[in-house]
């Protein structure tokens, strides 16, 4: 145990120092405006934005909840490799053109983009709070990660965990986007070996995947929960295409997955990144399999104070059982430096959002590139207090289900932010109309799932039965693509309607033209778009 500490301490202690030589790295002449600080100066070119973006999105969280939810549910725990599959299609063609607008007008937020595409402060206002609200959770689950290690390793209290958000909160302060993006490359160089280390010896050390596979299916035939099992079956296939759909259309709508895009140098790296992303999919798939592996190797998760199993724990648990220390030590580094990079990013993108959307929109219209900068590294500092004041205060739990709500909620800014891009049908106020619609319709949804294993009426997962509806089934959907459907059927109707009344629309359509800026557009002839 001592060893895996030491080894512990010195990766993070490296990776910690690296955040701060990152205020030294491609260092402009002052880093005093969002465009630098929040954004690495737009100048991030093919591999810089691969790992930064790819280390954004496959968080700490993601390493121990994904194999934790197959250790507990089996095949449903893989709805997040097809969709980190279909994502990158999909957003190829919204984030291509939104880092066109972007670079011509000078956005750092979605909510920038839809405040002048619309001509509407109040929808850039809900956009903005909307970011705010599921980015805040997620910040927070880092800190699970993190947690979930400590706990294997033997330490308690919540001390460690403050201690590695001071050290994060001082050098994102001071480097901005820069540190993240550096440390990156460390985060996810050891989570590939690790993985693949993983991947070829526990198997062979349990006897074969077969018999991995083999005690999966004895342990969930033997469970009297209809929706488990290594394959899928009748009740759960429906919910497991929706949340899989669901959670990719939501995932580049989090303000901290555009920050990562938007710091891009020109269009060619958004696209190549696209491409080449997926590649993090192959590693999720083995990272899922962990918890097969934990199920062969009879590992059982850490029990908590309240006498309850921490299921998070199985991933470093499994570790701990199966590696010699000082590979272990290794590998809960790598899951603790997982956290760091998105908690940054994330951190950051909240920051922005206040700063761009509210304070210069509502308190200061005045601000200075050198005020929007300050006011930004203050907030993100107070987002980081908050994530861990969300860990000392709340039960872990409480912010799992934040998360959970998270996607629902962000799902409810694409008629904006991705349809905005494409078209300029809809009416300002049918958008305002959709999103409080389909906000009101998702919350709804999820307050009447339970969860019977966890004793919760309320909040207790996102998979929403059709009996609710009057259906004749035992079939469950995902709750935000239901709620993404009202969303949409009501902003049609309210522009519609709006229209009819006429109603004033924001901006005229001739000033709307201008957010189309796009690499065939003229008026971007000079910028260096395809290069």
């Amino acid at each position: 145990m001592t060893t895996e500490i030491v080894v512990f301490i010195v990766l993070f202690a490296l990776v910690s120092g690296m955040g701060f030589v990152a205020a030294r790295w491609r260092r402009p002449d002052s880093i005093d405006s969002l465009d630098e600080w929040g954004l690495g100066g737009r100048n991030f070119g093919s591999w810089i934005t691969w790992f930064l973006v790819g280390g954004d999105l496959y968080t700490a969280y993601t390493f121990v909840a994904v194999p934790a939810l197959v250790f507990g549910a089996g095949a449903m725990g893989f709805y997040a490799v097809p969709y980190t599959v279909i994502i990158y299609p999909l957003v190829f063609l919204v984030l291509c053109r939104l880092w066109s607008v972007s670079h011509v007008h000078g956005f750092v937020t979605p909510a920038d983009f839809v405040r002048a595409r619309f001509g509407s402060p109040m929808l850039a206002l809900v956009i903005a709070i909307t970011g705010l609200v599921a980015t805040m959770p997620y910040i927070a689950l880092q800190l699970v990660g993190i947690e979930a290690v400590l706990q294997s390793m033997g330490i308690t209290g919540h001390w460690p965990i403050v201690v590695a958000f001071l050290i994060l909160a001082a050098y994102t302060y001071q480097s901005g986007l820069r540190a993240p993006a550096l440390i990156a490359f460390v985060k996810d160089t050891l989570i590939y070996v690790v993985i693949l280390v993983a991947i070829i010896y526990i198997p062979v050390k349990l006897g074969g995947w077969d018999i991995v596979f083999d005690k999966a299916a004895e342990k969930f035939a033997a469970t009297p929960a209809p929706g488990d099992g290594i394959i899928l079956n009748a009740g759960n296939q429906l919910q497991y295409i929706t949340l899989a759909f669901g959670s990719a259309l939501a995932l580049f709508l989090y303000p901290h997955s555009l920050t990562g895009v938007l710091a891009a140098k020109n269009r060619n790296v958004v696209k190549r990144n696209m491409s080449a992303l997926p590649a993090y999919s192959l590693l999720l798939g083995l990272i899922a399999l962990l918890g097969y592996m934990a199920i062969a190797a009879g590992t059982k998760p850490t029990v908590g104070e309240n006498g309850k199993p921490i299921g998070n724990t199985i991933v470093p648990n499994l570790f701990d059982q199966m590696f010699p220390d000082w590979f272990t030590g290794v590998a809960f580094a790598a899951i603790a430096i997982g956290a760091l990079v998105p908690a940054a990013i994330m951190s950051i993108a909240a920051a922005n959002l206040f700063t761009r959307n509210i304070y210069r929109e509502y308190i200061n219209k005045q601000a200075s590139d050198k005020q929007e900068a300050q006011v930004s590294k203050i907030v993100s500092l107070l987002v980081k207090v908050g994530a861990v004041l969300c860990i000392l205060l709340l039960d872990p739990q409480f912010s799992i289900d934040l998360q959970l709500i998270g996607g629902v909620i962000m799902l409810q800014t694409l008629p904006a932010v991705a349809l905005g891009l494409y078209t300029r049908w809809f009416h300002k106020g049918g958008l305002l109309i959709g999103w409080a619609l389909g906000m009101a319709a998702g919350m709804w949804m999820l307050y009447t799932i339970p969860n019977p294993a966890s004793g919760k009426l309320h909040f207790g997962g996102s998979a929403f039965s059709l009996s609710n509806l009057g259906f004749d089934t035992k079939m469950t959907i995902y709750a935000g693509i239901l709620a993404l459907a009202v969303n949409l059927i009501a902003a049609a109707i309210g522009t519609v309607a709006l229209r009819a009344l006429k109603v004033a629309d924001g901006v005229d359509a001739t000033k709307r033209d201008e957010y189309f800026a796009d690499e065939g557009d003229p008026r971007v002839k000079d910028l260096d778009l395809t290069h």
